[in-house]
């Protein structure tokens, strides 16, 4: 009797863990859903509150298509958040392999640098950022912005991959160096190929902060040229105080977020790889 009680407990315990996850799911997914409904909307269709739009209109996709301007800012936020992650990237992976796998005086203490720039806030050092890059006559340049957000994606990615470059077993390191191996050899054949899933982890990651970015992008860009997605739309829905444009809104949203669903979509095998080693020690 006492087994099928705990069995039942157990049951129990699992359809509520079960509809636990399903609620999360849906709480994280209905703003999406509800942003793709509303951008399929037109008029004062887009003010019901039904699930289902009972009439579907592309009028708001085709002139967000139609819009110069935004085409313009998606073409800047994917040359800005490329260049951004490879540099970012390379630069890291220098970084964390020195970190990691070679010994020097004062290493803890520029990994605690590296920690403690990402605790400050954005607004923390704009005042700062805008110094330097009106100095360097940067100013309304996309290298401003990519100069910008390095400064957030660099300690990040620097800090996480120093973490995966420590699990990397020191005997392949070793037998390399035998070999006559330099450290730059060892780094490129041995181990960026082995952290690739961590690479690409946290590339997604620099990815989305600088696809993403507000602050810096509204502060050292001045014209439609150089803007970035997340200001042309604040622009788009500031263009007028009596009406706003909600469903042209909506759809800019969507095709925003459509690139990073597909890109995570695309590497979720590395991604899960990279979140999960180091996890199990054989």
């Amino acid at each position: 009797m006492s087994h099928i009680v705990l069995k039942l407990q157990q049951r129990a315990r699992h359809l509520f863990f079960c509809l636990f996850c399903v609620l999360i799911a849906l709480l994280c997914l209905f703003p999406f859903y509800w942003a793709i409904v509303s951008s399929l909307k037109s008029g004062a269709d887009i003010f019901a509150t039904d699930l289902v739009p009972k009439c579907i209109t592309f009028q708001n996709y085709y002139t967000i298509f139609q819009d110069r301007t935004f085409s313009c800012a998606l073409l800047n936020s994917t040359i800005v958040s490329f260049v951004t992650v490879c540099i970012a990237l390379a630069l890291a992976a220098l970084a964390s392999f020195a970190l990691a796998r070679i010994s020097f005086r004062g290493r803890k203490r520029i990994l605690i640098a590296i920690l403690s720039v990402t605790m400050f806030p954005q607004v923390a050092v704009l005042s700062g950022m805008f110094e330097l890059i009106r100095t360097l006559g940067l100013y309304n340049q996309r290298s401003a912005l990519i100069l910008s957000y390095m400064t957030v994606t660099v300690p990040f990615t620097a800090w996480t991959l120093t973490s995966f470059m420590r699990e990397v077993p020191k005997e392949l390191e070793e037998a390399a160096i035998i070999d006559g191996a330099g450290h730059f050899t060892i780094l490129t054949k041995i181990f960026l190929p082995i952290v690739s899933p961590a690479l690409v982890t946290t590339g997604l990651l620099a990815f989305v902060a600088a696809w993403n970015e507000f602050l810096f992008a509204l502060t050292f860009t001045l014209t439609n040229e150089v803007r970035t997605v997340p200001v042309a739309i604040a622009m788009l829905s500031g263009a007028s105080q009596h009406e706003l444009p909600w469903g042209n809104i909506m759809a800019a949203s969507v095709l925003v977020t459509l690139p990073l669903v597909a890109l995570v979509l695309i590497f979720q095998r590395r991604i899960i790889s990279g979140l999960t080693a180091g996890a199990v020690k054989g």
